[in-house]
């Protein structure tokens, strides 16, 4: 039989080994993540009325998290520095045409979503209504997105990017590396996020250049801050990642 001092011993031991091992969780690595402006790229999700502007219609969900996280003018500092080094800029837009009301199963955003008219064009040819509409880009970042140098990709339907050409037109142009902002936090943003990382890409996420849905149901955007930690390469912010553009570029 084990004495007493056997018996204390040992649970010191679990006690210690438990100890360590909490530790080891709560201090997860932190990779980081080089900017290589011949590899390196912005990708922007969803940069939309429907999510940024007070008129849109998520505005009663997502805006108390926008106007805290001023991720409006985080998204256009992000626009703004790449423009001014050269930086490739790629937009990943979320579009529904009237063919895509025809689906016979949806989860429970994608219901929303068709239910208030979110992100809808009247067609996929026509840019007819589409000037100042909820799924048009926030008038703000127009002059960065419209330049004729920004590759805006095929518009993704449900959250990632696994149905349009964001990750053709990235690995076109040699990029493997992504600097990740926009909307919404832990929806097209953290998918995104995701299979960028599964085809083999280095993700930073800038963690104030987003934001999400705050309902009785959870907190989108502190969900979303979770597992970025968990699964990015790097967690910047928006002034992080502005100086680490600008001193590498300046550099170079």
């Amino acid at each position: 039989m084990k004495t007493l001092k056997q018996s204390l011993a040992i649970l010191s031991a679990a006690a210690i080994l438990m100890s360590l091992t909490s530790t080891a969780f709560a201090q997860l690595p932190n990779p980081g993540m080089t900017i290589d402006p011949e590899r390196t790229a912005i990708v922007i999700t969803d940069p939309q009325n429907d999510f940024l502007s007070p008129d849109g219609v998520t505005w009663g969900v997502v805006g108390k998290s926008v106007t805290e996280n001023r991720t409006v003018a985080n998204i256009e500092a992000l626009l703004k520095v790449a423009k001014e080094n050269n930086l490739p800029v790629f937009i990943s837009p979320h579009y529904y045409y009237p063919t895509d009301k025809d689906w016979k199963f949806e989860g429970a955003l994608e219901v929303l979503m068709h239910n208030i008219g979110m992100f809808d064009r009247k067609d996929p040819l026509s840019l007819e209504g589409f000037e100042g509409s909820g799924a048009d880009f926030l008038e703000l970042y127009k002059p960065y997105i419209q330049d004729g140098k920004t590759i805006v990709a095929n518009p993704h339907k449900v959250y990632g990017p696994e149905n349009n050409d964001l990750l053709l037109q990235l690995r076109k142009r040699g990029i493997d590396n992504v600097i990740l902002a926009g909307m919404s936090a832990n929806l097209c943003t953290e998918s995104h996020l995701r299979e960028l990382l599964e085809r083999g890409f280095e993700v930073a996420v800038v963690k104030d250049a987003t934001a999400a849905a705050i309902v009785p149901d959870g907190d989108g955007y502190q969900a979303a801050l979770v597992n970025f930690r968990f699964i990015a390469n790097a967690v910047w912010t928006t002034e992080e990642a502005v100086q680490k553009i600008e001193q590498t570029l300046a550099s170079k």
